[in-house]
């Protein structure tokens, strides 16, 4: 009987030894954050106005915000480009720690990965020539034959085209940033996005409208920053961080800042 009891005791020791020693260490992905202080943050850059990467470097919204996070947590950023069609295969396979770029937030994603809150409410519009606002009023007017939409490849805007727009014309053009020029010079006459690149492009080019502002061609929806699910630490303190901003205000200057 004494032996069993000592035995007890020390597995009862044990047990609260190993707890002690998994609570004064954070996850594996949180640690090395730390201890490197670098976090890298993957983002295609080429999405107004939440990130855009020019010879100057990457800006936008999104990149404000992760810089704030980023001098929260003591670290330093390095970027990682990557593209639509390989964002979330890129963050599951340990390319970057943070995913930011103007991504939606939905089931899909969400079900693989953690998401931020949201943020930056939005419905998908359409980009057009200014000239011709008056053929884009109903959804179905973009639905025909002789509408050329021309969208970029793996995000929320092609799956719209895909289930959507079957009897438009339908091509791809790899890169986001260049598509706005090519509806504004005739060759293409729609391409679907946001709200808020819509908004970007018709204040910067007056060749071209945000068609569907007043209503949306979907309910709406926010953005969010993808973050792997493989670190309970890690996802705690980024929400942390997040809501810290909130409370001090830095996400409604920076919000104010680029999408007003």
């Amino acid at each position: 009987m004494i032996a069993k009891k000592t035995f007890s005791l020390a597995a009862l020791t044990l047990a609260i030894g190993l707890a002690s020693l998994t609570a004064a260490h954070a996850g594996p992905r949180l640690d090395r954050i730390m201890e490197s202080k670098t976090i890298r943050v993957g983002t295609p850059g080429d999405y107004r106005p939440f990130a855009i990467k020019t010879d100057a470097g990457y800006s936008g919204h999104d990149i404000d915000v992760v810089e704030l996070m980023a001098k929260e947590l003591g670290a330093k950023i390095e970027y990682v480009p990557t593209t639509w069609p390989n964002l979330m295969k890129d963050l599951q396979s340990d390319k970057f720690d943070v995913a930011v770029g103007g991504i939606t937030r939905n089931v899909t994603r969400i079900r693989q990965v953690a998401m931020l809150p949201g943020y930056a409410p939005f419905g998908k519009v359409a980009l057009v020539r200014t000239a011709d606002k008056a053929k884009f009023v109903a959804p179905d007017d973009l639905n025909k034959a002789s509408v050329r939409v021309i969208k970029n490849p793996g995000g929320t805007n092609e799956t719209y085209v895909l289930q959507n727009l079957k009897a438009a014309q339908v091509s791809t053009h790899d890169k986001n940033a260049e598509i706005p020029g090519l509806i504004a010079e005739g060759k293409g006459d729609a391409m679907i996005t946001e709200t808020y690149e819509a908004l970007y492009y018709s204040k910067a080019d007056p060749r071209l409208f945000a068609a569907y502002l007043d209503a949306p061609l979907t309910p709406t929806n926010k953005l969010g920053f993808m973050i792997p699910a493989d670190d309970a630490d890690y996802t705690r303190v980024m929400g942390f961080v997040w809501d810290l901003l909130g409370d001090r205000g830095n996400l409604k200057q920076v919000a104010d800042k680029w999408l007003k």
